[in-house]
């Protein structure tokens, strides 16, 4: 153990001491601020939103009917539902809806994942390739040091990356919330227990923050697969970005089809449950994770068997 943690240390530090470490998380700042003052330009450049209660009347409607109809199953008709019951008591209550571009709505959905998910897979392309680019991996696996010991230590490294670009972006999402954006009043709803009930911005937006994560562990450890397999830095970044721009229409394609279901683009997007957007109505949360648990077990035994079993000449 004592020998892992030093491994992981030495990795931890190898990667800061790179200067596009360093770059990489200052662009998630620039990034987050910039895409911030876009939403504040854009929001000013619109006239006065229309009446919430308006809004809320007209989905109101449209749910109920595909509710009717019947035309909804599974977890769609599940997500209709309860959003009939919020829409409900928001007008029985006059309780308006938190608006997008309020101070509020920045922190109860911020959009961190993609940009630590971009970022993150480029680290973990090339944390292995690179040692078979620059030559240094025979040194590597020369040292008295179990060789499954060091793919750990690398792999714990690219993770630990990836939850400090989460962390950092979060943190900035609530800067920029406080410096752009007034707050909007508006309360958060849910459903818990067949009842409706306040949801805390904080507590939804680390949630959001947690879901997310979901997608850069497992996109990340698709790269870190290819990587540490082809040895190509570059082929690993290719791969992992083909599948998170064209997993969803790949999925549209698919959809009559059962197989679907257990399609890996499927799932990689768990924030779907909060969004009621889900793409296929037999795939629940938990669901989503078990599948995504086997591929994340598919691509860690295809990295670790290669790189152990890999001649030292290589």
């Amino acid at each position: 153990m004592a020998s892992l943690l030093k491994l992981l240390q030495n990795e931890w530090m190898k990667l800061w001491s790179k200067k596009g470490t360093w770059i990489m998380a200052g662009l998630v700042v620039v990034l987050i601020l910039g895409m911030a003052g876009i939403v504040k330009w854009s929001d000013s450049l619109t006239g006065d939103e229309p009446d919430w209660k308006v809004s809320a009347k007209s989905e109101l409607e449209m749910d109920k009917n595909s509710l009717e109809m019947d035309v909804l199953k599974g977890e769609s008709k599940r997500q209709a539902e309860e959003n009939v019951q919020i829409l409900e008591y928001r007008l029985a209550n006059n309780v308006a809806p938190l608006k997008d571009t309020s101070r509020e709505g920045m922190i109860y959905n911020p959009s961190v994942g993609s940009i630590a998910l971009l970022l993150t897979v480029i680290v973990a392309a090339g944390i292995v390739a690179t040692e078979f680019s620059q030559g240094t991996i025979k040194m590597l696996l020369t040292r008295p040091v179990k060789r499954w010991k060091i793919m750990t230590s690398k792999y714990l490294a690219i993770l630990l990356f990836g939850v400090l670009l989460m962390i950092i972006g979060f943190v900035t999402t609530i800067l920029s919330a406080f410096i752009f954006f007034p707050s909007g009043g508006g309360q958060a709803l849910a459903i818990s227990g067949g009842n409706v009930v306040d949801v805390s911005i904080w507590g939804h937006g680390l949630y959001m923050l947690l879901l997310s994560f979901v997608n850069v562990i497992i996109t990340a450890t698709f790269a870190f697969m290819i990587g540490s397999v082809f040895r190509s830095s570059g082929m690993a970044i290719g791969l992992s970005l083909f599948i998170y721009f064209t997993g969803n229409v790949i999925v549209v394609l698919l959809s009559r089809f059962e197989v679907v279901k257990y399609l890996l683009f499927t799932h990689m997007d768990v924030t779907m449950y909060e969004s009621n957007f889900v793409i296929n109505d037999d795939i629940t949360l938990p669901f989503s994770l078990a599948v995504l648990a086997v591929y994340l077990v598919v691509f860690l035994i295809v990295s670790y068997s290669v790189f152990t079993k890999r001649d030292i000449t290589a």
